[in-house]
C-alpha cells in the first residue's frame, strides 16, 4: 500500500487547532499526486447545487461545518476526492484533508465538505463492483451511512464511540428498502481499548465476507488512538497493525481514506496501519490496552441485538 497525497490540502484551514494543517505536517519527502483533481466526480454523490455552494462559501471565507473555509478550501477538497478516487483503483492509501465520512448528499458536517470514500465508492458501483467500507473512525460515519442506506451494492460497517458526535450508528440503523442488511453499526464504550476494537472487528469479519465484496474500503479514521483530543477511546497502535493485518490475510483488494485523527502521533498510526496491510513486522511501541466489564458488557449486548436484527432471531 502507497501513500497518495498533495501538498494543496495543507492550505485548506491551515491554523485550525482541531482539524488544521498540523496534522499532515509531520509526512515529509512526499510526492505530489500530480493526477489528484477530482472536481469531475463530486456529481457522482453530490448534487451540483451543493457543489456550487461550498465553492462560493470558500471564495467568502465563510464559516461551514465547524470549519473556517479559505479560498483554497474548495481545491483541497476536490483533491482528496481525487486522490481517494485514484487509491480506490490502486490499492493505495489516501492522506487526505478535509476528511469526508459526516458530509451527506447536501450538507456539510463535522469538518467534512465532500464524502470522499463514497464518491470512491459509487464510481466503483458505476463500474460493476461491490464495496465493502469499514469506518473504523472513533465518530460514526452518518454521512457514508446516509448515502448508502438503501444499498445492497455497499455493505457499510463502523466500530466508534457510544453517545458522541453524531449521535447516529445505533446497532438497530440496518438499512432501508435494499439496503436492510448491508448497514452494520456496533457502538462501544468510551474506555474501550484494543480487545473491544478487535472482538468487534472480528465479529464483523463473518458478515464481510458473506457479502463477498470485490474490495474494500477504509474510513481510516485514528481518534480512537489513545492521546486524540476529541475521543475518549483507548487504542492503541497495536489495533490498526492487527486490523490491517486481519483485511489483508482476507482480502485481496483494499483502499483507504483517512477521516479523523486528531492529536500528534497521527503518523505513527498510519505508518503502522500501511506496515500491516503490506505485511511488513515492525516494533509496536505502545502497549496493548485493555478494556473494563462495563465494556465487554455492553459489546456483548450490541452483538446479541444486532444478529437479532439480521437473523429475526
Amino acid at each position: 500500500m502507497k501513500i497518495f497525497f498533495n501538498k494543496k490540502m495543507l492550505l485548506h484551514n491551515p491554523d485550525d487547532r482541531l482539524e488544521g494543517g498540523y496534522r499532515l505536517a509531520e509526512f515529509s519527502g512526499l510526492v505530489d499526486d500530480i493526477e489528484s483533481n477530482g472536481e469531475e466526480f463530486l456529481t457522482l454523490v453530490h448534487a451540483e447545487k451543493y457543489i456550487r455552494k461550498i465553492k462560493k462559501m470558500a471564495e467568502d471565507r465563510e464559516i461551514l461545518a465547524e470549519v473556517k473555509l479559505t479560498k483554497e478550501s474548495y481545491d483541497a477538497a476536490c483533491i482528496a476526492a481525487g486522490l481517494s478516487v485514484s487509491v480506490s483503483h490502486s490499492n493505495g492509501f489516501a492522506l487526505v484533508r478535509p476528511p469526508g465520512h459526516h458530509a451527506d448528499r447536501e450538507e456539510a458536517a463535522g469538518f467534512c465538505l465532500f464524502n470522499n470514500i463514497a464518491i470512491a465508492t459509487q464510481k466503483l458501483v458505476n463500474e460493476g463492483k461491490k464495496v465493502c467500507i469499514l469506518d473504523i473512525d472513533g465518530h460514526h460515519g452518518n454521512g457514508t451511512q446516509s448515502i448508502f442506506y438503501k444499498s445492497n451494492k455497499v455493505l457499510y460497517c463502523s466500530i466508534h464511540q457510544h453517545s458522541t458526535f453524531p449521535g447516529t450508528g445505533q446497532v438497530y440503523e440496518i438499512g432501508k428498502e435494499e439496503g436492510i442488511g448491508f448497514n452494520i453499526n456496533i457502538p462501544i464504550l468510551k474506555g474501550s481499548g484494543d480487545d473491544i476494537f478487535l472482538l468487534a472487528l472480528n465479529k464483523l469479519l463473518p458478515i464481510i465476507l458473506k457479502f463477498n465484496p470485490d474490495i474494500i474500503g477504509v474510513s481510516a479514521g485514528f481518534d480512537g488512538y489513545h492521546d486524540d483530543y476529541l475521543l475518549d477511546l483507548n487504542y492503541s497502535l497495536h489495533s490498526y497493525y492487527e486490523c490491517a493485518s486481519l483485511l489483508k490475510n482476507n482480502f485481496n483488494n483494499i483502499f483507504a481514506v483517512l477521516e479523523g485523527g486528531y492529536h500528534r502521533n497521527l503518523k505513527e498510526c498510519v505508518d503502522i496501519f500501511i506496515s500491516g496491510i503490506n505485511g511488513e513486522k515492525v516494533n509496536i511501541g505502545d502497549e496493548k490496552t485493555t478494556s473494563g466489564e462495563d465494556c465487554h458488557k455492553m459489546l456483548e449486548l450490541n452483538i446479541k441485538q444486532l444478529r437479532s436484527l439480521l437473523t429475526g432471531n
